[in-house]
C-alpha cells in the first residue's frame, strides 16, 4: 500500500471512530482532496525526520579481509643443536692444508636475522597471505565460527541499527 496510502487511511479510520460516516463517500479522499494532501505532506515530514536522524550501529559481526601483510625483518634465535661444517686448516705433512669438520655455532642469540615477510592478498614477494579475522560492534562473538553473515538473513540476525530518542530530540 504504501506510507501515503497508509495515512488516508488512519485519518478515515480516526473519522470513521468519531462517528463520522464514510460509507456514503461523503469524506473525499481522491487525488487533490484534502485528506490526500495532507497525508501528502505528513508522510514527507516523515520521510524527512528519517533522513535527518542518527542511527546508531548497535550489534555488528562481519569478517575481516586483510589485503596486506608487510613485517620487517626480524632477529631470530638458532636452537642449540645446529651445526656447522667449516673448513679448518690443518698442518699434514709439513704443507698447508684444510678439512671440512663440524662444530656448534657460539653466541647464538640474534645471531640470524630474517627476510622481510610481505604477503598480499593476490601475492607478495614471499607468498599469498591467508588470513581471518573479524569486527565486530556490541558482544565479542569470540570466533567467526559463532556467525555467518554470507547471505542477507545472516546480515540480518547478526547486524542491529537503532535510533536512539535522546539522538533526535533536536528534530522532534
Amino acid at each position: 500500500m504504501g506510507l501515503k496510502q497508509d495515512l488516508i487511511n488512519a485519518k478515515l479510520k480516526a473519522l470513521e471512530e468519531s462517528g463520522v460516516d464514510i460509507g456514503d463517500k461523503t469524506i473525499d479522499s481522491s487525488d487533490g482532496s484534502v485528506i490526500e494532501r495532507e497525508a501528502e505532506f505528513t508522510k514527507e515530514a516523515i520521510v524527512n525526520f528519517l533522513t535527518s536522524c542518527q542511527f546508531r550501529i548497535t550489534q555488528l559481526n562481519a569478517p575481516v579481509i586483510l589485503e596486506d601483510l608487510k613485517i620487517p625483518p626480524q632477529e631470530a634465535n638458532i636452537s642449540s643443536n645446529v651445526q656447522v661444517a667449516a673448513n679448518i686448516p690443518v698442518n699434514t705433512s709439513g704443507g698447508p692444508g684444510s678439512t671440512t669438520s663440524t662444530g656448534f655455532l657460539e653466541n647464538r642469540k640474534n645471531g640470524v636475522v630474517t627476510n622481510d615477510i610481505n604477503l598480499g592478498k593476490d601475492g607478495g614477494e614471499t607468498g599469498i597471505l591467508q588470513s581471518t579475522g573479524y569486527v565486530f560492534i556490541g558482544g565479542d562473538p569470540e570466533s567467526q565460527r559463532a556467525f555467518d553473515v554470507s547471505d542477507n538473513e545472516g546480515v540480518k540476525r547478526h547486524t542491529t541499527v537503532q535510533l536512539f530518542r535522546d539522538d533526535i530530540e533536536d528534530l522532534l
